[in-house]
């Protein structure tokens, strides 16, 4: 008698795991994406705070730079027969001179006037590149063509695009690049020599003004990337999508350690997780979730989760 209910609920119990296990692959995939592009955003303010101890608020808006610049030069690629991913390399340019430019006029004047001068600076300048942008290219959202057309492919019975997961692995690629080139080459070793002794490293003989900026171009040109990879989900630009994105990515730079280079790596892949799987559940809430993981980490451990004495950072 007890084994008669069992067919008849096998059948709809087996459709349900499958349906489940299919959202959930998705949103990791989603969740990788999204915590991938935190990341490269994540560090480009830990690798800034790391060298100068400033927060550099307008960090997101690069990302609108290079978004911008992905949807001008894509087209203009391939009406001349190039490559599309052409465009990706004039994207990480522009955003680096633009890094540049703004760290020469804008943080160095500012440099030793204290730390609420650079924050005001700061702010002052995301509004200006915000506002910018608007005059230039108008407040309407542009759609970004695709760079990479790759065929979808199903995994465990998930379609997944293979666009997705090229970005994905390209952003691990980089970070892990970066990482290497922080520990093993002698500008990345001038990285973490700065902010240690800047007065001791100028006495070695390190030009403390090139590192800086040389900080803010490798950053700027990260921003670019993260702007790849998240059109390729997202492929919509604003004028002022970079900055909540800039404010996400610091909750994770935070939330890892900021300062901290495989903090900013871990922080940003956490935080896209937990962001797609509370859409996913309480899509109302996913805001709120956010911000208030900023709220307990620095009441639990300010430092972050790999975060470490200030000698050690970078």
């Amino acid at each position: 008698m007890g084994e008669t209910a069992l067919p008849a609920i096998t059948p709809t119990l087996k459709g349900e795991w499958s349906m489940t296990f299919s959202l959930f692959f998705q949103s990791i995939i989603n969740g990788l994406n999204l915590g991938a592009t935190y990341a490269l955003i994540a560090l480009g303010y830990t690798m800034v705070y790391g060298i100068i101890r400033m927060i550099n608020f307008a960090h997101g808006d690069f990302i609108m730079i290079g978004a911008y610049t992905l949807f001008y030069t894509i087209p203009l690629m391939v009406n001349a027969g190039m490559p599309a991913w052409l465009a990706v390399i004039a994207a990480i340019v522009v955003c680096a001179i633009v890094g540049v430019l703004v760290e020469i006029f804008a943080y160095r004047p500012v440099r030793k006037a204290g730390p609420m001068s650079a924050l005001i600076t700061a702010m002052a300048m995301s509004i200006f590149l915000e506002n910018l942008a608007m005059v230039l290219f108008g407040a309407r959202p542009h759609n970004v063509q695709k760079i990479f057309n790759l065929p979808s492919v199903k995994v465990w019975g998930v379609t997944l695009s293979m666009n997705v997961l090229l970005t994905i692995l390209i952003g691990v690629a980089i970070m892990a690049g970066l990482q290497i080139f922080v520990k093993k080459t002698r500008m990345g070793k001038a990285m973490r020599a700065v902010p240690q002794d800047p007065d001791a490293s100028i006495l070695a003989g390190i030009n403390v003004n090139k590192v800086i900026t040389i900080t803010f171009a490798i950053g700027s040109g990260l921003a670019a990337i993260a702007a790849l990879m998240y059109c390729s989900g997202y492929p919509r630009v604003t004028n002022d999508m970079g900055s909540m994105m800039g404010i996400k990515a610091f909750i994770a730079a935070v939330f890892g350690g900021i300062g901290v280079i495989p903090g900013a790596m871990l922080g940003g892949v956490l935080v896209g997780l937990i962001e797609i799987f509370v859409k996913l559940f309480a899509p109302g809430w996913y805001e709120a979730v956010t911000y208030t993981i900023l709220i307990v980490i620095l009441l639990v451990k300010p430092s972050g989760i790999l975060g470490k004495n200030v000698g050690e950072k970078v």
